[in-house]
């Protein structure tokens, strides 16, 4: 079988199991939406050993900066000077200079993977009713957008990973 062909079959198959569990037995705990960006930027990084290693790592750097960013948005009085508004922009850019000069460590270097992480939290965060409140935010419960979208993220590389390597098996 040719390589797109074992790669579309491999892929399919294992979407067919995320999306099950993601709307089945693991519903509220792992977002089929954060997992493909996962699986989808593992192979962007070269679907290598190393490839997983940044996807989960800067993933989930980029989940901890933001649900950091969410916590201060949290703090911003409604009757704030200048506007909430103005000040959770402030605190997201805050946050994202920081994000985007921490990749001078190697091991946060890969930017955009970071940023995926940070999007699909405040993703999660502003989408989904009741999640960006500070009780939220400091629980250790699988509401809080932390523990729930680096899950789906850890979840999404590793389907990246055994995506490719079924891909290889079909390939023989």
């Amino acid at each position: 079988m040719n390589n797109l062909t074992a790669l579309s079959l491999s892929i399919a198959g294992l979407a067919g199991l995320a999306t099950f569990l993601a709307v089945g037995p693991l519903s509220g705990i792992f977002f089929i939406w954060a997992a493909t960006i996962a699986w989808a930027t593992y192979f962007f990084l070269g679907a290598s050993k190393e490839a997983l290693k940044n996807t989960i790592v800067c993933g989930i750097f980029g989940v901890f900066m933001a649900w950091l960013a969410a916590i201060q948005i949290t703090n911003i009085p409604a009757s704030a000077i200048l506007g909430f508004p103005f000040w959770a922009a402030v605190t997201v850019a805050f946050s994202v200079v920081v994000m985007c000069l921490a990749a001078n460590i190697p091991a946060l270097a890969s930017i955009p993977t970071s940023v995926l992480g940070y999007s699909a939290t405040f993703a999660y965060l502003l989408q989904t009713p009741g999640k960006l409140s500070k009780d939220v935010l400091l629980s250790v419960s699988l509401d809080n957008a932390l523990i729930v979208i680096s899950i789906s993220i850890v979840a999404g590389a590793y389907f990246g990973q055994w995506s490719g390597q079924l891909s290889a098996k079909l390939t023989k």
